[in-house]
């Protein structure tokens, strides 16, 4: 056995800590989600910019890649920014700057961009061997003033050298790009606005800072997309969004009607929604084709060259283009939602969602700060220079002794000082003119500089003492911007627009062009559905997978709406005209709809309008619904019955005047189906108590009629005596008859 030896000491003691595991690791993981939002994933109010994106305009800036430069490979940027301001791989710092560069990603570029940097087809960037970069104008606005001390600098990641916390940034770029990133436990979601009109939301926030979000969105219309298309959100909608900082907005694709002669037409897409890869978009279109999900769309082409310009054809001239759009908003990707979520770092970088008027003023405020550090930093220079002309000046007052001294004194330098009363900075500066700067006109030179001087300094001094002239200049300075990306400019004109979606019944048009045909839903046990045409006369001939075998038959038409009914209570509607054909074993029903392996399907029936169903969970619970309740275009389905842990038990029509109900300890109860409550959705009354188990089944029957049952054999039970277990909801009931089936069921089960 090996003896056991202790860990090495540094003389300062273990270097081994003792703590729990449970506490170590939620000290260092709220270390890293710390890091993560602040140092990677979320914007800053102020200038807009992740560190990755800061560090690369930066760097940029210092080797000089302005606008009027030549450019520079992108290699030769990406590597200043990793070795000295960005320490992580070199692909995210390139595939930042290629971002910045994309005119189809960014409302503004920010980066000049010369080679194949990637397109809205969603094809990559060249490798940054090949590409090449520079400053766009507007970055220089995001930069200007930086050498002015007008924000504040932080040591870089090795110590080596100093890098900006925040950009001056001359306009609101946060909203004018917009950006989207993730933290650990936060997101941010914030989509690229329209540069002048957050400027003219600014000058307004200037004269009245108590302007409301309604106010400020006389000015601010909504997102201004760079790859344009049209907002149907309604008004109210995009207030209460811009009010909270949270919310979703509806983007659509731009389209125009082509007439092609003989009174056919084509549509062609000139612009589609922000961020939806064309080449993906048009594989989407042809797979609804394909499948025979857009029965209104003929084809689809992209005839795309430099611009965006995608050609559907409509099924026959028949089809209304109105129509054919909004069926086609509604099955693919011309029609996106653009979640919003303006969750920012504040000044003091403290993570929250701000509303649109918190995010102008705080701009506002920065932009006010970088007026008063730049107009700090110009009076200091003004004073330097003011000091140094005073030294001049006496220089020149008594320039036959200041000679003297230089000439024949040992210290000329200590005696000036001496002599004058001068400080060592005007000394140095008497000693190093030139004898040429001597002249009479010269003195005259300095006289009229240091009135100019001296008359700056006084207008700086009144600046840095007045906060209405500091706002003054900060609206001067975001006119000046507005001029350069003001609606005039070939950047600052506005590409998304502005429209109400139209009130078009495109499910109705879509259902005019299916053939109404009968046929029979066929669901296996493991969920395998598919349609066969006309009725199944011999069920037993139905082939399925080994292993499986019939879990329901169904009648229907190609027309109807099939609703299956889940365990967890939730319904699902799929159209009868989408099921895949009965030659094979057909799709897996829970690729169809948001359904995990276990959640059982409870039952399956075609839609009837008018008609109602009881509706019941295990737990004994129950109500009547209405089937318009079940509908749901969504494929998580529609959450209609609140379940407790056993789940659903049926849904079975409610055609009848009273509702006989068997638990699993086999009592039967009969009540008249008046008493149960007509609901939309919920948990509903009682049926029926139990001491153990739940509910099993159920019938509803009209009393003139009478009760019966079905065995296992298919035959139908006559049951005279029901009126015996009849009794109020929720008691507990009797035995069943004699002769009651062993499975303590109404019928078979399917």
């Amino acid at each position: 056995m090996s003896k056991h030896v202790p860990p090495p000491s540094d003389g300062d003691g273990d270097r081994i800590i003792d703590e729990p595991l449970s506490e170590a690791l939620s000290r260092r993981y709220l270390a890293y989600a710390l890091s993560v939002i602040t140092d990677r994933a979320l914007p800053d109010v102020r200038d807009g910019l992740k560190p990755v994106q800061r560090r690369v305009l930066y760097a940029m800036r210092e080797m000089r890649l302005n606008p009027d430069s030549a450019a520079r490979k992108c290699a030769k940027v990406v590597g200043e920014v990793m070795g000295g301001y960005h320490p992580h791989g070199d692909q995210s710092i390139y595939d930042t700057l290629v971002r910045m560069a994309q005119d189809f990603s960014q409302r503004y570029m920010l980066v000049d961009g010369q080679g194949n940097f990637g397109n809205i087809d969603g094809d990559n960037a060249a490798a940054m061997r090949y590409t090449e970069a520079k400053l766009t104008e507007a970055a220089t606005l995001l930069l200007d003033g930086i050498d002015e001390n007008a924000v504040d600098f932080k040591p870089t990641y090795d110590g080596q050298d100093e890098e900006p916390v925040v950009l001056p940034t001359g306009f609101p770029h946060l909203l004018a790009n917009g950006t989207t990133g993730i933290a650990v436990g936060m997101a941010t979601s914030i989509p690229p606005h329209n540069a002048a009109e957050l400027i003219d939301a600014c000058l307004l926030l200037l004269d009245n800072r108590e302007a409301s979000t309604e106010d400020l969105m006389a000015h601010v219309q909504g997102p201004d997309f760079p790859t344009g298309g049209v907002v149907v959100e309604p008004r109210t909608s995009l207030l209460e969004t811009y009010e909270t900082g949270r919310g979703g907005i509806r983007l659509r694709a731009r389209w125009d009607k082509e007439d092609t002669g003989r009174g056919t037409y084509q549509i062609v897409v000139t612009q589609i929604p922000y961020q939806v890869k064309k080449a993906d978009l048009v594989e989407q279109l042809a797979g609804l084709i394909e499948n025979k999900k857009a029965p209104l769309l003929g084809d689809v082409r992209d005839e795309s060259a430099e611009d965006v310009r995608l050609v559907l054809e409509p099924k026959n001239r028949n089809v209304e283009p109105e129509v054919l759009m909004e069926s086609l908003f509604k099955l693919s990707d011309l029609e996106t939602r653009f979640s919003v979520n303006l969750n920012v770092l504040d000044a003091k970088g403290t993570p929250g969602v701000m509303g649109l008027k918190s995010i102008l003023l705080a701009f506002l405020d920065h932009r006010r700060e970088v007026l008063i550090r730049r107009a700090r930093f110009r009076l200091d220079k003004i004073e330097a220079r003011l000091h140094i002309l005073d030294g001049l000046l006496i220089a020149y007052l008594n320039l036959d002794e200041v000679i003297r001294i230089v000439r024949y004194e040992d210290e000329p330098k200590a005696k000036l000082i001496e002599t004058f009363g001068l400080t060592e900075i005007q000394a140095d500066a008497i000693l190093n003119t030139r004898l040429r700067q001597l002249a009479r006109l010269e003195e005259m030179e300095i006289r009229r500089e240091h009135a100019e001087l001296a008359e700056e300094r006084d207008g700086l001094l009144k600046l840095l003492d007045s906060e209405k002239q500091q706002w003054r200049l900060v609206g001067v300075g975001l006119k000046d911007v507005r001029a350069i990306l003001g609606p005039d400019t070939l950047i600052g004109k506005r590409r998304t627009g502005f429209a109400d979606a139209p009130l078009v019944d495109a499910e109705a048009a879509i259902e005019a062009m299916i053939v109404r045909e009968p046929i029979t839903v066929i669901l296996s046990e493991r969920g395998w559905i598919r349609a066969a045409k006309g009725k199944v006369e011999d069920p037993s001939e139905l082939k399925f997978k080994e292993g499986d075998k019939l879990g329901f038959l169904v009648p229907a038409e190609t027309t109807d709406k099939l609703l299956i009914f889940a365990s967890d209570g939730r319904f699902f509607t799929i159209g009868c005209d989408k099921l895949p054909g009965a030659r094979g074993h057909g799709e897996p029903l829970r690729l169809m709809i948001d359904l995990d392996d276990k959640t059982a399907i409870i039952d399956i029936f075609p839609f009837k309008a008018g008609q109602k169903r009881v509706i019941a969970s295990k737990e004994g619970y129950g109500f009547i619904l209405p089937e318009e309740e079940c509908l749901s275009a969504r494929k998580a389905g529609k959450q209609v019955l609140n379940v407790g842990a056993k789940g659903a038990a049926f849904a079975m029509p409610a055609a009848g005047d009273h509702l006989g109900v068997i638990g699993d300890n086999g009592k039967i109860l009969i009540f008249p189906l008046a008493e149960l409550p007509e609901m939309p959705r919920g948990k509903g009354v009682k049926l029926q108590t139990y001491r153990e188990g739940g509910l099993r089944d159920a019938i509803v029957f009209n009393a003139e009629e009478g009760a019966a049952w079905i065995d296992p054999a298919g035959r139908t039970r006559i049951w005279p005596e029901w009126k015996d277990w009849l009794a109020k909801r929720a008691a507990a009931g009797k035995l069943a008859p004699k002769g009651f089936p062993t499975s303590k069921r109404f019928r078979p089960k399917g």
